[in-house]
C-alpha cells in the first residue's frame, strides 16, 4: 500500500517518499555532513528539493550538482533561490514562491510558513551573503497525511493558526535550543499545534545544542497522548495513518 515516509539524514537534513514514490529532500546537508550514513550521502534520486534558509548545516555547498545530476526542482527563500540561480541553478528548475503561499507540485500541496531564524548564505570566499530570513513548510499529501516542517525556529503564537488552517498530522520541530526552540518550547508548539507527533531534530550534533528528545518527552507529560518519534541517522518513518 502506498505511504508517506520520513527519513532522518543526519542532523537537519530529511528524506520525504510521498504515496507516488517521489522523492522530497528537506535542507539536503550531505556531502561533509559527518552524521548521515555513507550510502545516503549521494542521492542519485530526487524529485523536489526544500530549503529553509542557507544556514551550511542545512545548505550543501554541492548542492548545485546534486540538482543538475537529479533535475530536481527547488523551493527556498528568495535569497536563497537567487545565489542559486547565480551557481548556475536554472532559474526554471526553482519554484518561485514566498511564505504565505501555497503551490501544487508532485500529488502535494506544499505551503510555505513564517519562521524566526536570521539566516544567510556561507559565501566560496569565506564571506556570508544574500540575508534572509528562515521559513518553515506545510505538505498535505494525497494519503492525509499533513507534514509541518517547521525549519530553525523560535516558538512564535501563529502555530495556532497553522493549525486551524492546515491541521497537521506530524511535526518536525527542532529541539536543541540556543540558536532555536530548546524543548521546553517545541512542547509548547506541539500544543499550539494539536499534533500526537512529533519528530525532533537539530539537536545533539554540535556541543552547543544542548535539548534532548528525553526533555521534549517530559515536558509534554501533561499535554495528552504525544508521541516523540526520535529517529537515528538513516531511520524511517511510515507517517500514513498517524493521527
Amino acid at each position: 500500500m502506498p505511504t508517506t515516509r520520513l527519513q532522518l539524514l543526519g542532523h537537519a537534513s530529511f528524506r520525504i517518499t510521498t504515496p507516488e514514490d517521489h522523492i522530497i529532500l528537506l535542507d539536503p546537508w550531505l556531502t561533509s555532513n559527518p552524521y548521515v550514513p555513507d550510502h545516503l550521502r549521494q542521492p542519485e534520486r530526487a524529485d523536489l528539493v526544500l530549503l529553509t534558509h542557507g544556514h551550511d548545516d542545512h545548505f550543501d555547498p554541492e548542492l548545485p550538482a546534486l540538482l543538475a545530476r537529479t533535475g530536481a526542482r527547488v523551493v527556498a527563500p528568495a535569497p536563497v533561490r537567487f545565489y542559486l540561480n547565480e551557481q548556475g541553478v536554472p532559474t526554471g528548475q526553482c519554484e518561485a514562491m514566498n511564505v504565505g503561499g501555497s503551490i501544487d507540485v508532485l500529488n502535494l500541496r506544499l505551503t510555505m510558513t513564517v519562521a524566526h531564524h536570521a539566516a544567510h548564505v556561507d559565501m566560496p570566499d569565506g564571506t556570508t551573503g544574500f540575508a534572509h530570513e528562515g521559513v518553515g513548510f506545510v505538505l498535505r499529501f494525497s494519503d492525509g497525511t499533513v507534514l509541518y516542517l517547521a525549519g530553525d525556529t523560535a516558538l512564535f503564537g501563529d502555530m495556532r493558526l497553522l493549525a486551524e488552517l492546515y491541521q497537521p498530522t506530524v511535526a518536525v520541530l527542532p529541539i536543541g535550543d540556543r540558536y532555536t526552540m530548546g524543548p521546553r518550547e517545541a512542547a509548547h508548539a506541539a500544543r499550539l499545534l494539536g499534533v500526537h507527533h512529533v519528530v525532533p531534530f537539530h539537536y545533539g550534533t554540535f556541543p552547543s545544542l544542548l535539548g534532548t528528545p528525553e526533555q521534549l518527552r517530559a515536558q509534554l507529560s501533561s499535554a495528552g497522548a504525544v508521541t516523540v518519534h526520535a529517529l537515528e541517522a538513516g531511520e524511517e518513518l511510515v507517517l500514513s495513518g498517524l493521527r
